[in-house]
């Protein structure tokens, strides 16, 4: 008698992930505003390669053939949008990036919040976590690109041009910062970004930036910080 073994069905697994896209909001004029996005690439040619971007339509409310252009003037960019969130009711074409429903803007508490109740309760009986900063002792090369969304980032060094720290927190630059730092990218208009030697090409604070140009000559190589008040990003002096 011949033994046949038994066919095991392969099972396709699925499993829910989420991850940290970038948002662009048009606003009108649209002319204006591809004009501003062109003067922040210039500035940091390459930032949105590789990188998710999610288009935000809420604002300008553009019609479904304007949307087709815009996606394609972003792509001319080099930004390349893998979703669009707008109303839920409008029907977008085979042709466009899909639409988002129901999306949260990212924040320190709804981005690494526990959604299960009773895992929240266990954990305040744990030993308090360690501080989500991340340290480095190493000089920061050129072209290279720092991501830490879970808090500060301390650089005990210097900065080299070309390259980028992005924190969800604040930023701390014990050398020279030559190249671009972003604070707050998560939603933290709180976050603050200091150097002991400003030289930075760009500093960016929820969003908010200002570039080398824009920067007051008299906070140039020197010991700075960087915040929002009033919605405008100011550079001043560390006294």
């Amino acid at each position: 008698m011949t033994c046949v073994a038994p066919i095991q069905n392969k099972s396709i697994r699925f499993r829910a992930r989420s991850f940290v896209a970038f948002t662009l909001t048009p606003e009108a004029p649209l002319r204006e505003w591809l004009q501003s996005l062109d003067h922040w690439t210039e500035n940091s040619p390459g930032f949105f390669a590789g990188r998710p971007v999610v288009l935000d339509l809420n604002m300008l409310k553009p019609e479904v053939g304007e949307m087709r252009d815009l996606v394609s003037q972003l792509a001319e960019r080099g930004i390349r949008i893998y979703a669009i969130e707008a109303d839920g009711n409008v029907a977008l074409d085979a042709d466009l990036p899909p639409l988002l429903v129901g999306t949260k803007e990212a924040t320190p508490d709804t981005l690494y919040a526990q959604p299960n109740p009773k895992a929240a309760a266990e954990a305040k009986t744990e030993e308090p976590q360690a501080p989500n900063s991340l340290m480095i002792k190493a000089p920061i090369r050129s072209g290279q690109s720092i991501f830490h969304p879970d808090g500060d980032v301390v650089i005990v060094g210097s900065v080299s041009s070309g390259s980028e720290i992005i924190a969800g927190g604040s930023i701390h630059v014990y050398g020279t910062l030559r190249g671009r730092a972003f604070a707050g990218a998560t939603g933290n208009p709180a976050a603050r970004i200091f150097c002991r030697k400003n030289e930075a090409e760009l500093l960016a604070v929820d969003g908010w930036y200002r570039t080398a140009e824009e920067m007051d000559a008299s906070s140039r190589g020197r010991p700075v910080q960087a915040f929002l008040e009033d919605g405008a990003l100011c550079v001043a002096p560390l006294n």
